[in-house]
């Protein structure tokens, strides 16, 4: 009996520490989720403080330039200073931090690590060559002594982590195979600690080959859900025909060292290779040699967030805010472009009765600067563009000091639910506050378009208008030019140009197939010309009476011009 309860004694303090051990492992990962929330918590905060350190500034700098508004000749020497400045401070590369591989669907490219002891190359093409007797080294993926090769593709997506020194050699020098050598029987020559395949003296460099079979078919190899998955080879060679074969890779935190091999078919057709969903792929090889035909096989390395937003190449203005800068000044602009939107409006031959229009945007859109005046929201432009058009209603929400993205105030992508379902015309004008807020941080990239950045909201609320609003049409404006951004760079050199956040615009709009009335790169109401600051944007940023309705007038006229196209095309 003093035995039993000793062994029950035993067996209730075991489990008694595996219970202990099992809540202590629950409160550390606890601990760990609490410490990276805070954290996370603690960065937006310092965020939106540093955010509204800015915009406190930029009152101050409004007033600045208020005050000298009423005097021509020190307003144009005080914006040239500024603009002397910018020229200096902005470096060549405008678009830091970029990266354009989530731009275009025929590009990769990775930013080099600074890492010297890394001493890794960035990925700069992923394809798939057909060579004879030669060396595929970088991510490559070698098809040698082949009568034809057809439609491989080899797409490497969108992955979190780098894909780097990936090495296949193919090559006449023999190399020393060591501690990698598996038997190869039924052949006529093995020497060298090398083997014959396709035409060539030597393979080398962790391959692995079985040849001499009759009948291998119909075959599937996974290995999922490991944390390491290494140093495994599958090799089918010397077959009539090998056909419908799978090679599954996938949900592991590294895979690295596989050969995957075959070889010697007179046909290798239909197969998958697939490695997704990891952290790390390296040194990992693709071989397909020695056989007549090789056909419709696919590579693919993906399954992170990326492989579900579409590929898209970076949008230019025709003519950009540069150029026309060279060619007349903001005030010669605005004056020579009124006139024409003022004769388009007046021959238009588009009717906007019975439209409703939503203006979506910030204190541009809401002439918030003109709220001490009576009726000011009649100069708003919302409110012109529905005495210009004849539409049914136009629905202004703009909001002074919002912005698109997350990181500062009354977001768009947060409040554009509020557009009433019924609307017809929704046009988007924001991204003068996310310029005052945005370091390379906050901007993000088209690659992953995060949220909380500027490319990853932008991308969700068009996402979300065009989602909501299918039968509506949806224009996004890209913002003003404004001196007080350059102003504000001075001060603030993490800043970026608001050169980038147009481009944004322009690309992710052409994606989601929206309509864009470019201001940026229009040249209109620049407040970087004096005379446009004296006449029409006293404060440098928001318009006076006259300016809203000059824009006004531009929005609609680019409206109208927009449908004229649509129609002339259908």
């Amino acid at each position: 009996m003093r035995k039993i309860n000793e062994i029950l004694a035993v067996v209730i303090l075991s489990l008694l520490a595996v219970l202990v051990a099992a809540v202590g492992m629950r409160l550390f990962d606890t601990y760990v989720v609490n410490k990276k929330i805070e954290s996370e918590v603690r960065q937006q905060e310092e965020v939106l403080s540093r955010n509204r350190e800015a915009h406190d500034r930029v009152q101050e700098m409004r007033q600045e330039i208020e005050a000298f508004s009423g005097d021509r000749e020190k307003l144009g020497q005080f914006i040239e200073e500024i603009r002397m400045d910018d020229e200096a401070a902005v470096p060549a590369v405008a678009m830091t931090g970029f990266d354009t591989s989530g731009m275009s669907g025929n590009q990769e490219q990775l930013e080099q690590s600074q890492d010297a002891a890394d001493d890794r190359q960035p990925l700069s093409e992923n394809r798939m060559d057909a060579l004879e007797n030669s060396a595929v080294s970088e991510n490559g993926t070698c098809v040698s002594e082949n009568n034809v090769v057809s439609d491989n593709e080899a797409d490497v997506s969108d992955n979190t982590s780098s894909v780097s020194d990936n090495v296949i050699s193919v090559s006449d020098n023999a190399t020393n195979m060591s501690d990698n050598m598996t038997s190869v029987s039924e052949n006529d020559t093995i020497s060298g600690n090398a083997f014959n395949m396709s035409g060539n003296d030597t393979i080398s460099g962790n391959t692995y080959s079985i040849s001499g079979n009759s009948t291998v078919s119909g075959n599937t190899y996974s290995i999922s859900g490991n944390s390491t998955v290494s140093g495994n080879t599958y090799s089918i060679s010397g077959n009539s025909t090998v056909s419908g074969n799978t090679y599954s890779i996938s949900g592991n935190d590294t895979v690295s060292g596989n050969t995957f091999s075959v070889s010697g078919n007179n046909t290798v057709s239909g197969n998958a290779f697939s490695v997704s969903d990891n952290t790390t792929i390296s040194v990992n090889g693709i071989s397909v040699s020695g056989n007549d035909t090789v056909s419709d096989n696919t590579l693919s390395v993906s399954g992170s967030m990326l492989d579900l937003l579409p590929k898209i190449e970076m949008v230019y203005p025709e003519i950009t805010l540069a150029e026309r800068r060279q060619m007349r000044s903001s005030l010669e602009e605005t004056l020579l472009v009124n006139w024409e939107d003022q004769a388009c409006l007046e021959e238009r031959g588009v009717d906007f009765s019975g439209k409703k229009i939503a203006c979506l945007g910030d204190s541009i859109t809401a002439a918030a600067n003109l709220e001490g005046e009576e009726g000011y929201l009649s100069y708003a432009y919302p409110s012109v563009l529905k005495e210009l058009l004849g539409a049914e209603e136009v629905y202004n929400l703009g909001i002074g000091g919002s912005s698109i993205g997350r990181y500062w105030s009354d977001a768009f992508v947060e409040r554009y639910t509020q557009i009433p379902e019924d609307t017809d015309i929704i046009i988007v004008m924001g991204g003068t506050n996310d310029g005052f807020c945005l370091s390379e941080k906050e901007f993000g990239s088209l690659t992953e378009r995060k949220t909380q950045t500027f490319c990853g909201d932008l991308d969700e609320l068009m996402r979300g208008l065009k989602e909501n609003y299918p039968e509506a049409d949806i224009f996004f404006a890209t913002p003003l030019p404004n001196i007080l951004q350059d102003y504000l760079m001075r001060e603030r050199t993490y800043l970026l140009p608001q050169k980038n956040l147009s481009d944004v615009i322009l690309t992710l709009s052409a994606a989601y197939d929206f309509q864009v009335i470019d201001l940026y790169n229009s040249n209109i109401l620049d407040s970087h010309d004096a005379d446009i600051v004296a006449d029409y944007m006293p404060d440098g940023v928001h318009a006076n009476k006259a300016g809203y309705r000059i824009l006004a007038e531009h929005i609609a006229a680019e409206m109208v011009r927009s449908y004229e196209r649509l129609s002339v095309d259908e």
